[in-house]
């Protein structure tokens, strides 16, 4: 998932114009067929668009600022519980395998305090969008960052327009 969301940064500042896959994770230093898995989930998720060709890649479907970082997740990692109760308060030895009903009665009090923090962690997510993180970073960032990005990623599209090998792209980093 970190990985998915930082490549995500990326595409902030790309506009309309596509940035590939494979120039995402270099730029991440992860794997492109790893990347390219994280890209395809988040395009079914309708978070991303894909653009074919010598300058495709992928762009923002949407503005960042309508992209919580819940959908993100949920994208990425799929919509799973954290906790999955096992209802061993059914196994105490003293029960001799038939659990009273007051012992099963309601939620498990274990599930419950972890039901109660995965709705607190999904709220977080939830309140938060890619471009809230996009401007801690640009906050965070000297201001020559943005640029220096840009025209990292330009050079790869340039270098893939003319014909350059990926190798002789990777080593204009």
């Amino acid at each position: 998932m970190e990985y998915g969301l930082h490549c995500l940064l990326g595409l902030i500042d790309a506009g309309e114009a596509p940035r590939s896959a494979r120039d995402l994770a270099t730029f991440q230093g992860v794997s492109p067929t790893f990347a390219a898995k994280i890209f395809a989930k988040l395009e079914k998720a309708g978070i991303v668009v894909a653009a074919e060709g010598v300058r495709g890649g992928y762009r923002l479907a949407r503005s960042p600022e309508t992209i919580s970082v819940l959908e993100l997740v949920d994208a990425i990692e799929g919509r799973k519980p954290l906790f999955e109760c096992q209802e061993i308060r059914t196994r105490c030895p003293l029960f001799e395998g038939d659990a009273p009903d007051w012992a099963t009665r309601g939620v498990c009090s274990i599930h419950a305090v972890m039901l109660k923090a995965e709705k607190a962690m999904r709220d977080a997510l939830a309140s938060e969008t890619l471009a809230d993180i996009g401007g801690r970073l640009e906050r965070k960032a000297p201001s020559e960052f943005g640029a220096d990005t840009r025209a990292w990623f330009e050079r790869r599209i340039a270098a893939r327009r003319t014909g350059s090998s990926h190798a002789q792209a990777r080593d204009m980093q």
